[in-house]
């Protein structure tokens, strides 16, 4: 059965035009997309990648798409500094990351007629790569999720927050998603020339949100998601912070840095899809991506039900 909705990023536009918009409108898909602000060049041409997301048309209506540009928060926090300062602040927070934001309405089957109609918000983002400017890192996604907390505020629905975050488990973006702050003495806020990281308290949000695997390890969701997943799973998660043990495999690195988050009091996981042993990605010695895994990320997925909506 096709999945009620798919999120992709670093999709270019040409790949998105010309086969993952039309095969995915072939299986019943509307699409969003969203590219980044800036083109690069791949050594014989420019192109420009975005995130697309897709949902089932004969399931989700959209009801609104928000547009996330880091580059115009960037714009907006240096007005109000001087020009000195503005060169400085523009020079290391102008990177083209986006995200991409759309608000679902849930078309309910005959069997599910009646009650109160029923929404979901679904973010979807490529943070910044590079692995030197970790407070340009955090500083966005602390930007996608204040503007995320106003969309919770003004309609109160279940969200899902995913994306390549560029981040591993137990850094402060991460810390910031899975537990709505980042400790002050946490050693990733030493990087902030701007000052843009300061004070530590301000690094914090109220959306209850759950990474979907961290789930498996989380007492009553395991027995739900059933016992043989769990096992087989569990393996293939860290014991730290319960995320996979990686979802990227490159020349350099090989870790996590792909994440979906739920909102807990609105959302409940009822499948995740099973995660390989390293040992399964190479190919002939060859690491990702090769013959079977045509990407150096993994795909990660989770089916979600809604919880049931208390009376107000």
């Amino acid at each position: 059965e096709p999945h009620g909705s798919v999120h992709l990023w670093q999709v270019q536009s040409d790949h998105y035009e010309q086969f993952f918009l039309p095969e995915m409108q072939n299986q019943g898909y509307t699409a969003v997309y969203k590219t980044k602000t800036a083109s690069v060049y791949t050594g014989s041409l420019y192109t420009i990648d975005g995130c697309a997301t897709f949902f089932r048309s004969d399931r989700f209506s959209l009801v609104k798409k928000y547009e996330v540009e880091f580059n115009k928060a960037a714009l907006s926090l240096s007005d109000a500094l001087s020009p000195a300062n503005q060169t400085a602040t523009l020079s290391r927070l102008l990177k083209d990351n986006v995200a991409l934001i759309v608000v679902l309405d849930f078309i309910k089957g005959a069997e599910e007629e009646g009650g109160a109609r029923q929404l979901v918000c679904v973010a979807n983002t490529h943070i910044l790569a590079n692995p030197e400017l970790k407070d340009v890192k955090l500083w966005q996604v602390h930007t996608l999720l204040k503007g995320l907390e106003k969309i919770a505020v003004s309609a109160n629905i279940p969200m899902l927050v995913t994306g390549d975050f560029n981040s591993v488990p137990g850094s402060a973006p991460h810390s910031l998603l899975a537990h709505g702050r980042v400790e002050a003495s946490h050693p990733e806020l030493a990087t902030d020339p701007l000052g843009i990281l300061r004070p530590p308290t301000k690094l914090s949000h109220q959306l209850p949100l759950m990474s979907a695997y961290n789930s498996m390890a989380t007492p009553g969701l395991a027995t739900k998601l059933g016992q043989e997943v769990v096992e087989s799973g569990v393996c293939q998660v860290d014991s730290d912070h319960h995320e996979p043990l990686f979802t990227h495999v490159g020349a350099d690195f090989t870790g996590t840095l792909d994440y979906i988050f739920y909102t807990a009091n609105s959302l409940t996981p009822t499948k995740l899809l099973e995660l390989p042993d390293l040992s399964q990605v190479q190919i002939n010695g060859h690491r990702m991506p090769n013959t079977q895994w045509p990407s150096d990320h993994l795909a990660i997925m989770a089916e979600f039900m809604f919880k049931p909506q208390e009376a107000s």
